[in-house]
């Protein structure tokens, strides 16, 4: 059974919450029919037709998020102010073997952590195109603190062991012109800097 957030990339626009199981069993698909029917959980009409909506351009704004995640990567992983990429997609990165050998390229996820003499928060408050959000895989760049947000709820030690350092930043790459996104992070990094 694979699981797949349609809420994502699939989706597209940051206004539908899906998801979904794929099986490669009748069997197993008439189980997971019969549960989902018998307790009603199935997209509304709506949400069904922004889904439909969304995939019908997945394919060109893939294209366009990953051909902006490799140049954010390239990037980033070239600034100075940068400690840490992590983008499968990105030559010499931990994965990026495993990365060639089971996708086409690396996606548009990208995590990243600022050298300790730059605040994070100043480098949240002082991106202008780029928005702090929680739910990521929409055609707008979004950033994400794993540590304050989405894992916020897990122990500290726990994130420590799994790499969700307070560093920690999530970035999104959207669909925008590549130079408004770098030029954005390069401003917003050259902020957060400690004087």
């Amino acid at each position: 059974i694979v699981v797949h957030s349609a809420t994502k990339y699939l989706g597209g626009h940051s206004d539908v919450v899906s998801g979904l199981a794929v099986v490669n069993s009748a069997e197993l698909a008439e189980k997971i029919a019969f549960i989902q029917n018998s307790t009603g959980g199935v997209l509304g009409p709506f949400d069904s037709f922004l889904l439909i909506r969304g995939i019908k351009t997945l394919a060109v704004r893939m294209d366009r998020h990953v051909y902006n995640a490799e140049k954010a990567a390239q990037f980033l992983s070239e600034h100075d102010a940068v400690k840490n990429v992590y983008y499968p997609g990105l030559p010499g990165s931990q994965g990026y073997e495993v990365n060639l050998r089971q996708a086409k390229n690396g996606g548009a996820m990208i995590s990243f952590e600022l050298k300790d003499n730059y605040d994070i928060n100043t480098f949240f408050e002082n991106l202008q195109l780029v928005s702090l959000a929680e739910s990521l895989g929409g055609v707008e760049s979004l950033v994400c603190h794993p540590s304050s947000m989405t894992h916020a709820s897990i122990p500290a030690d726990i994130r420590k062991k799994v790499g969700i350092t307070d560093g920690l930043i999530r970035l999104s790459v959207g669909i925008e012109q590549i130079n408004d996104i770098l030029g954005d992070i390069a401003q917003a990094i050259a902020k957060a800097e400690r004087k």
